[in-house]
This record gives C-alpha cells, structure tokens and sequence, in this order.
C-alpha cells in the first residue's frame, strides 16, 4: 500500500512534505519508487476541491455551508422560493454527501427535507397509488400495497444498491437525480407514473417519462420539491424488472429494462408497456416495441425480434457508441429473459 500525501492534517491541500537528504537510505527507496497517477482519484484525496481528508480519515468539508431543516413541506417551499438558486435538497443523501465530500457541490444551503411526514407517506386514493418522495427504497421493497399495484417498482427496489443504500435512499431523490442508470425510472415509466411537484407558484404534473431532460439534469425546478407519485394500479398483469452490470450484486446497471403486460383469454399480448434504462441518455419507453408486441401470441421468433427493435431503438437513440459492441447483445438477451415467462411453448 502506498501513501498517497504524507502530511499532517493541517498540511492537507498543500505541497508539503519532508524533504529526504541525498544519500540517505530514505532517498535511495524513494528513487526506485514509481510515480502514481491520479486519474480518476476523488479530488479530496489529491488534496484539491473543497473537501480534504486528513489521515485519521476525517473529512472538513467547507465552512460556508449551511444546513437547514424545516418541520413542515411550507416551510421547504418557502425557503426554496427565497433561496432555491443555492440550495441543494438533501433527502437520503446517498448522492449529495458523496458531491460535498469530494467538493463538487457547490450550493450554499443544504435543506434537509428528510423529516417531513407528508413526503413520506404511501397510500391508496382515488387518483391511484400515491408514493411519497420521501419514502425510502427499503419502505417501498416491503409495501403490501406497492407489491399488489406496483410490482415492477418493488421488484426494482429489491435489487436497489445494498441494504445500507436502500434504507437511505429515496424514490424522490432517485428520480430528482435524472441519472440514466436510476433503477427506479423504467418501472415509473411502464407503470405511467405521474410526478407531483409542489413550488411557491403552487402545484404542477409532470409524467416521470418526462422529467429527464438529459443525463443528470431534471426539469424539476430550483424552487421545486417533488412531492409524490401517482402510479396506475397494475393488479393481474405480468410485470418484470432486469438489469445487468459489471458484477453480480451491488452494480450500478449497464442495461436495465422493464415490462408491464396484459393478455387476453387467448394468450395474445392486450397491452403492454416496455421502457429502456442505462443505455440511453435518460430511460424512456419504446414504443416501437410495444406496437410490434401488441396483437401478438409471444412465441421464441416474436421475442426475438422485439429484442431486435428495442437494440436498434437504443443506438438510434444513443448513437453507435464503442459501448454498442456489448450493449447491443446484452439488449436483445435480457428482452428475451424479460418476457420469456410469457412465450407459449407448443
């Protein structure tokens, strides 16, 4: 093991050091040594950003922060409304304490909006089933309620990160964050969910298929807090969530895809929706699959070529990308592993 910046802790973000005298032993072992890249090292262990970590492994984070916490959801909105341009909503935080620790988040306020009831709640109304932004994956993977009406959504919390994470992380934050790899996104989208988003200016809809606009970037405002989601029952339909990534647990998804799907009493697909993760800018659904599917008894040549579309749909999408190489057979295998259960066998 090498160290990295042998320095004391008040030295941390300097070039200190102690110089060796030529001709000492210390110097001779320190001129066979190789240097060691950086690339790809946090910016707090290098010793630059905001953040430093000094050798008991502690991290200072920089003083000029300020961390809020209100008590009620007005209260958010009101100070969102104030200072929304320089705050940072802190949820689970399973993103956001990784950016302020490495110092890539620059926002001024942290607003912890973690404790508040009406974030958390999951319910079933008049509109459909209602999920907090605040509740987290683990709350979600153990539903009663979301496993009746929402079983592709619970079978993506399941396999969410690890334990830890998942008692952490929150739905809300998981879409907030628009990443292209988010797990909970395509089983949003195949269960056509509706986010509800709450600002000074009063309450707006969006559908979670739109709320990606690009990798990382969401159309929810600086102002703006997602307050639930309102998903359509799926009770007696087949449902199914894959994914797959560099490991066998604990990866972040390379290709992930999920299916919601009703059949008539002929075995033919009724309707169905089927949406793409991971190897597209933003999750999204495809439609051109679902239009090939729909209409059709599933047999081994039908789900081959629906493998085939969603394939061709994520390079016209993402471009042929030296990723394609690999992506574009993991596609049309995990289709075939998604919708497998449905094929009739003569």
């Amino acid at each position: 093991m090498r160290l990295l910046h042998a320095r004391s802790p008040h030295e941390c973000g300097s070039a200190a050091g102690r110089a060796s005298q030529p001709g000492s032993q210390d110097h001779r072992r320190r001129a066979l040594r190789q240097p060691l890249p950086l690339h790809r090292v946090s910016t707090d262990l290098s010793g630059s950003g905001s953040g430093c970590r000094t050798q008991e492994g502690e991290y200072t984070v920089r003083s000029d922060v300020e961390y809020v916490r209100p008590s009620t959801l007005e209260e958010a909105l009101a100070f969102l409304a104030d200072k929304g341009s320089e705050t940072k909503s802190l949820a689970g935080g399973t993103d956001l304490l990784i950016d302020i620790r490495s110092g890539h988040c620059k926002a001024r306020y942290i607003l912890d909006i973690g404790r508040i009831p009406e974030l958390r709640r999951i319910d079933v109304t008049g509109e459909g089933l209602s999920i907090g932004a605040g509740a987290t994956i683990a709350e979600i993977a153990r539903s009663r309620e979301i496993g009746l009406l929402a079983p592709v959504l619970q079978k993506a919390c399941f396999t969410f990160g690890s334990p830890q994470v998942r008692n952490t992380a929150t739905i809300g934050g998981n879409v907030a964050n628009a990443s292209p790899s988010a797990d909970t996104l395509p089983p949003l989208i195949v269960h056509e969910a509706v986010a509800v988003l709450a600002g000074a200016r009063g309450e707006r809809r969006i559908p979670v298929e739109l709320s990606a606009v690009g990798p990382n970037r969401s159309s929810v405002g600086v102002d703006e807090l997602i307050v639930r989601f309102i998903l359509k029952p799926a009770e007696k339909r087949y449902g199914e969530f894959l994914k797959i990534g560099r490991r066998k647990a604990l990866a972040i998804a390379r290709v992930s895809m999920a299916v919601l799907a009703g059949s008539d009493h002929g075995g033919a697909i009724r309707s169905v929706r089927f949406a793409l993760g991971s190897c597209t800018p933003v999750p999204c659904r495809v439609r051109e699959v679902e239009e090939f599917l729909t209409g059709k008894i599933l047999d081994e040549s039908v789900v081959e070529e629906g493998g085939r579309i969603a394939a061709r749909k994520m390079i016209e999408i993402s471009g042929r990308r030296p990723t394609a190489v690999y992506k574009e057979p993991a596609v049309k295998g995990l289709f075939r592993r998604l919708l497998y259960p449905l094929v009739k066998n003569e």
